[in-house]
């Protein structure tokens, strides 16, 4: 085991040049990232995920009791034995020659059986009074989170100016407030990954899965190379459209519709401005062409720039169902609901209502992270699609 570590932390792979791992050993004098500080973060994750549900359930479920969010999940299905086994042996989307086999079978019409089967895959949905909470939640820790990093680095010379990422460097002491910083970052998004498996289910969870798995894996290894400031830049940078996402998912729980519409427009500006334009010319930047100017080639910096090109990706991504539900919302006055992270997978499509019946399409959501998502984010629908 201490052979495949040695080879794995190869100093000559992970740091540049005439830099070695001795240079990143604390000293009485200064402290710098240690690997054995990052085992802090998985007892603190589950510290976070028993505080979030605590505060679920004594803060953000009082307050939306208190806000009439509609606690009840989608309308039951009728209890059916034969039907129910079909449902959960063979399929949730019975076709054709299956339906009309059931039909004879049970002497119902077709369409009485494809109704049940669409209330039954509804059944599965959570309440909105859950994703509310989750929401809340989520919305209070990037919040403060947030705050904290924008007090932390309005104070450092390298918010203003990013060549001084790698100034000094390898010789740039850890910060207790940086040290706290990634670390409860990094927690946030472990919680997340764990978390992920039980929380409402999206339909993107393989996006999402992917983001959160990048996230951590950046984390990890630019703190153990300290490279810790520009990770600060990303982490905040990252945190700002978040925010104002789950406030406007919050608002739209509450069928606070022009609130909710107000935000999602915000959301939109803030996510397109930091992700399309400040992080490329800003973070990408830096840690492309700075970096090398500075500290030279090596092979961890194609890694840690692969990784960032990853999360490009992932905003363009985004950013396209963005502009794409934003245009629906100006053309139909509207906003489009959020299919990164509030559509679930086991949705399914209603049955068709006149529109003038219909109500307003609505907001909801990373990812990551942002991310998270965290934690991704939209695309356009109306409320008789997949909702």
């Amino acid at each position: 085991m201490a052979g495949i570590l040695a080879w794995f932390w190869n100093e000559r792979f992970w740091l540049p040049h005439n830099v070695t791992w001795a240079d990143l050993q604390s000293t009485e004098e200064a402290a710098f990232p240690q690997a054995e500080d990052l085992y802090l973060a998985f007892p603190l994750a589950f510290c976070i995920f028993m505080i979030r549900l605590l505060f679920e359930r004594f803060i953000a479920k009082p307050c939306a009791l208190g806000l009439k969010v509609q606690a009840n999940g989608p309308q039951k299905a009728q209890p059916n034995a034969i039907l129910e086994k079909v449902f959960t042996a063979i399929t949730k989307h019975p076709d054709e020659k299956r339906l009309e086999g059931l039909s004879k079978q049970l002497d119902w019409d077709v369409r009485s059986i494809q109704r049940w089967f669409r209330q039954r895959r509804n059944q599965e949905k959570p309440s909105t009074l859950r994703k509310f909470c989750e929401s809340m939640w989520r919305f209070t820790f990037y919040l403060y989170i947030f705050t904290y990093g924008v007090r932390f680095l309005k104070k450092t010379p390298w918010l203003w100016n990013t060549r001084q990422c790698w100034s000094g460097y390898p010789y740039q002491p850890l910060m207790p407030d940086l040290h706290y910083y990634y670390i409860v970052e990094l927690s946030f998004y472990w919680s997340l990954m764990f978390s992920q498996f039980i929380d409402v289910k999206r339909k993107d969870f393989g996006i999402m899965f992917t983001h959160h798995i990048v996230t951590v894996t950046l984390i990890t290894f630019s703190y153990v190379t300290n490279l810790t400031r520009v990770g600060a830049l990303i982490l905040c940078l990252h945190d700002a459209a978040d925010i104002v996402l789950e406030a406007a998912k919050m608002a739209n729980y509450c069928k606070c519709q022009k609130l909710s519409d107000l935000l999602f427009l915000t959301f939109a500006v803030v996510f397109i401005v930091s992700r399309l334009g400040i992080y490329p010319l800003w973070i990408l930047n830096t840690t492309l062409f700075e970096l090398y100017e500075a500290l030279g080639n090596f092979p961890a910096f194609w890694v840690f720039n692969v990784l960032l090109m990853v999360l490009q990706i992932l905003h363009c991504f985004w950013s396209y169902l963005i502009i794409k539900a934003a245009y629906k919302a100006i053309s139909k006055g509207k906003v489009a609901k959020d299919a990164r992270s509030d559509v679930e997978s086991s949705s399914d499509e209603e049955e068709t209502v006149p529109r003038s019946k219909a109500p307003h399409s609505t907001v909801a959501t990373n990812g990551t992270s942002g991310a998270n998502g965290t934690n991704g984010y939209l695309t356009g629908a109306t409320c008789s699609e997949e909702h």
